[in-house]
C-alpha cells in the first residue's frame, strides 16, 4: 500500500468513527475499522473478484472449477515427481503439490462450515471429498513413495540437501507410512477405501454436531422461551448458555442441546470404529497411536500417565473448588445446593466475581473491540515489527458483510500476508473460536516469488449497537489474543516450504504460540496501552487488572480437572474398542477423571467436537 494510500485509508476510517462515536475517545485506523458499524455496499457495478479473490468462486458452481483445475495440475506435477532426478527438485515437486491440493481444500474447508449460503456450503462439501479422495490415493500412490524414497535412500544425494528439504523430505515420507504404504495392493485399496469412508464420516458428524436440538414450545417455560430461537411451534436450542444465572435456563440447555441424537451417535460409533480398523491396518495398535506419532508426546501411554499424575496432583484442590462451588449454590439456592454438569463454569463466574469484584460487565467499557485489535497491533509493531492495516474487500471476496480484512505489513519486508477476521454472531456459523488456515505461505520457484499466507479467524462476538462499539468481555478479549496468536504464527512462519508453514507443525506444539498469546491479554504493562472507556477515553485502572489476574486462581483446578476429563475422553475413544457404547464409556471417564456426575440420556460436549482430525 503506497503512502498516498494509507493516508487515504486512515481518513475514509477515522471519518467513520468520527460519525459513530461520542466525540471523546479516538482510535487508529485498525481500531476504528472494526468498532464501526459495517455499512452495506453497492456492488451492483463492481466486478465479483471471486471468494479470497479466487476468480473461479464468485459462484458455488465455481468449487467444481476450481477443482478440476488442481486435479490437472496434480497430473502434471505427480509425473514431474516420479521422474525428475532424486535430489531438491523432488522435494520442491512434492511441497507444490501438496499446495495446490491443499489450497483448494483448505478453502472448500472453511467455507462449507462458515458460508450463510447453503449452495456454497454444499458445493464446497463435494469439493472437500473429491480432493480428499485423491490425496489419500497419493498417499499410498508406490511410484510417487518410490521418487522419494530414491532420495532419502541415497546417502551421498541426502546428504547434499539442506536441513530444511531434507526434514520436509521426511515429513512426506511419514505421511505414507501411516497411509499403509508398505502394504499389498489389496490392503493399499482397503486403506484408500477406509480414508474415503472416514472423510464421509467425518464430514457428517462434523455437520450434524452444528445442529440445534429442538423441543416443542409447550415444554418449555413460557418465560424461559425469549431466550431460544423460535421455528413455529418449536424452540431451537443450539447452545449451553453456560453463564446464564437462572438454574433452570441453564439445566434445559444442557439436557436439551446435548440430548443424544441417535443418527449423530451411530455415526460416531462408527466413525470410531473405521478409525481403528485403520488405524490397525497400517501397523498401528490404535487410532491414538497413529495420530500421536510425530508429536511431542509420542504415544497414548505418555498421554494418559500424564493425564492421571495431573488428576493425583490436583486432586485436593479440586475437592476444594468443587466444595466452594456448593457453598456458593447453596447461597443462591438453598433447595438445591447439588453442583452439577450445567452449574461449573456460572459458579465458577461467580466465585471469580464475588472475590475479586470482577463482574464482567465492569471491564467490558474499556474492552471495545476496536481497543483490542489496537493493542494487538500496538503489540505486534513492538515485538516483530509488524503492523496491521485494514484494507477494503473487492466485491465478492467476503463470504459476510461483517467480515474484515487485515493485510499485516512488515516495517522492512512489506506485505506478509492476509488475516480475514470474521468475528461476529451469524445464525448458522459455528459456535467456535477457531483459526483456518487457507493459504500457506511458501517459496515458489515456478514465479521466484513468496506466495503470501492468508488465515481466517472466527469468533463469535455480539454486533455493535447504534450507541456502543462490540464490547468484550474479559474471557472474550483472552480468545481474541489465543486466536490472533495462531494468525500471526503464519503469518510470520516464513517457510520455504508450505508444508511445514505457520501451524502446520506438530499438532501439540500448534497450540504454544497462542497460548503464549494469553499473557499479553492480562498483563498491565500491555492492557494498559490500549484498554480505555469507549465514551471517556479513561484507562482501565490497574488494580481492575490485578483483580482479574489474581481471579484466575479461583477454581483454576476444577476448570483444568476438566479439560484433562475431555483429553481423557479422547484418549480411551481412540484406543483399543471396549464393546461399550460411547455413552457407557463417557459415564465411566466423567466418574473418575471430573467431580460431577454424569447427567442420563445427555452426550458430553466433547462427544460432539470432532477428535483428532
Amino acid at each position: 500500500m503506497s503512502a498516498s494510500q494509507r493516508l487515504l485509508h486512515l481518513v475514509k476510517y477515522r471519518s467513520l468513527w468520527t460519525h459513530a462515536r461520542r466525540k471523546v475517545t479516538t482510535w487508529s485506523p485498525v481500531g476504528a475499522a472494526f468498532n464501526a458499524k459495517p455499512r452495506r455496499r453497492l456492488e451492483l457495478f463492481e466486478k465479483n473478484v471471486g471468494l479470497f479473490e479466487v476468480p473461479e468462486l464468485s459462484c458455488p458452481a465455481g468449487f467444481q472449477a476450481a477443482t478440476e483445475t488442481a486435479l490437472r495440475n496434480t497430473e502434471v506435477l505427480l509425473h514431474k515427481a516420479c521422474s525428475c532426478p532424486p535430489g531438491v527438485e523432488t522435494v520442491e515437486c512434492f511441497d507444490q503439490l501438496s499446495d495446490g491440493l491443499c489450497k483448494v481444500a483448505d478453502l472448500a474447508d472453511f467455507i462449507k462450515v462458515a458460508h450463510p449460503d447453503p449452495a456454497y456450503r454444499e458445493a464446497a462439501e463435494r469439493t472437500c471429498v473429491e480432493i480428499g479422495t485423491v490425496v489419500e490415493k497419493l498417499n499410498t500412490n508406490v511410484e510417487l513413495c518410490k521418487s522419494l524414497k530414491n532420495l532419502l535412500d541415497n546417502p551421498k544425494v541426502a546428504a547434499e540437501l539442506d536441513p530444511d528439504t531434507k526434514r520436509v523430505a521426511e515429513l512426506f515420507m511419514f505421511d505414507f507410512e501411516i497411509s499403509g504404504i508398505h502394504l499389498d495392493d489389496k490392503l493399499r485399496k482397503e486403506a484408500v477405501a477406509l480414508h474415503v469412508k472416514l472423510l464421509d464420516l467425518n464430514n457428517e458428524f462434523l455437520i450434524g454436531s452444528h445442529v440445534p436440538n429442538r423441543i416443542a414450545k409447550s415444554a418449555i417455560p413460557q418465560h424461559l422461551q425469549v431466550h431460544f430461537a423460535s421455528e413455529g411451534s418449536f424452540i431451537q436450542i443450539g447452545g449451553l448458555h453456560a453463564d446464564s444465572p437462572d438454574d433452570l435456563l441453564r439445566e434445559i440447555a444442557y439436557r436439551i442441546y446435548l440430548y443424544p441424537n441417535a443418527d449423530l451417535m451411530e455415526c460416531l460409533e462408527e466413525l470410531l470404529k473405521c478409525r481403528y480398523k485403520l488405524a490397525k491396518l497400517v501397523g498401528y495398535d490404535s487410532y491414538g497411536h497413529r495420530a500421536l506419532k510425530g508429536t511431542m508426546a509420542k504415544n497414548p501411554e505418555t498421554v494418559m500417565s500424564f493425564l492421571r499424575l495431573l488428576t493425583d496432583k490436583l486432586s485436593h484442590r479440586t475437592e476444594k473448588d468443587f466444595r466452594m462451588m456448593r457453598d456458593m449454590k447453596k447461597r443462591l439456592n438453598p433447595r438445591n445446593a447439588e453442583v452439577m454438569p450445567w452449574d461449573h463454569p456460572f459458579l465458577s463466574g461467580v466465585l471469580r466475581a464475588e472475590r475479586y469484584n470482577i463482574e464482567p460487565s465492569l471491564y467490558s467499557p474499556y474492552l471495545s473491540l476496536g481497543a483490542c485489535m489496537e493493542g494487538l497491533n500496538n503489540l505486534f509493531s513492538r515485538l516483530y515489527g509488524v503492523s496491521l492495516m485494514s484494507e477494503q474487500p473487492g466485491a465478492g471476496e467476503v463470504w459476510s458483510e461483517d467480515v474484515r480484512k487485515l493485510a499485516v505489513v512488515h516495517e522492512t519486508e512489506g506485505l506478509l500476508g492476509h488475516i480475514y477476521c470474521d468475528f461476529f454472531h451469524r445464525r448458522d456459523k459455528p459456535h467456535q473460536d477457531c483459526h483456518f488456515t487457507i493459504q500457506g505461505g511458501r517459496w515458489c520457484q515456478e514465479t521466484d516469488q513468496y506466495q503470501l499466507p492468508v488465515v481466517v479467524l472466527m469468533l463469535s462476538l455480539p454486533h455493535p449497537t447504534k450507541s456502543a462499539p462490540t464490547l468484550l468481555t474479559p474471557g472474550m478479549m483472552e480468545n481474541l489474543f489465543h486466536e490472533m496468536g495462531h494468525a500471526m504464527h503464519s503469518m510470520l512462519g516464513r517457510t520455504r516450504y508450505q508444508h511445514v508453514t505457520g501451524t502446520r507443525c506438530a499438532t501439540d506444539f500448534a497450540e504454544v504460540p497462542s497460548i503464549l498469546m494469553e499473557y499479553f491479554a492480562t498483563d498491565y504493562r500491555v492492557i494498559s496501552q490500549f484498554a480505555r472507556h469507549y465514551e471517556t477515553g479513561q484507562p482501565l485502572p490497574e488494580s481492575m487488572v490485578a483483580r482479574l489476574c489474581e481471579s484466575k486462581k479461583v477454581c483454576g483446578a476444577a476448570d483444568t480437572q476438566l479439560q484433562v476429563f475431555y483429553a481423557a475422553l479422547d484418549q480411551i475413544y481412540h484406543g483399543k474398542p471396549q464393546n461399550r457404547s460411547t455413552t457407557e464409556i463417557l459415564k465411566e471417564t466423567q466418574e473418575k477423571f471430573y467431580g460431577l456426575p454424569y447427567i442420563p440420556n445427555t452426550v458430553h460436549p466433547d462427544q460432539l467436537k470432532p477428535f483428532f482430525s
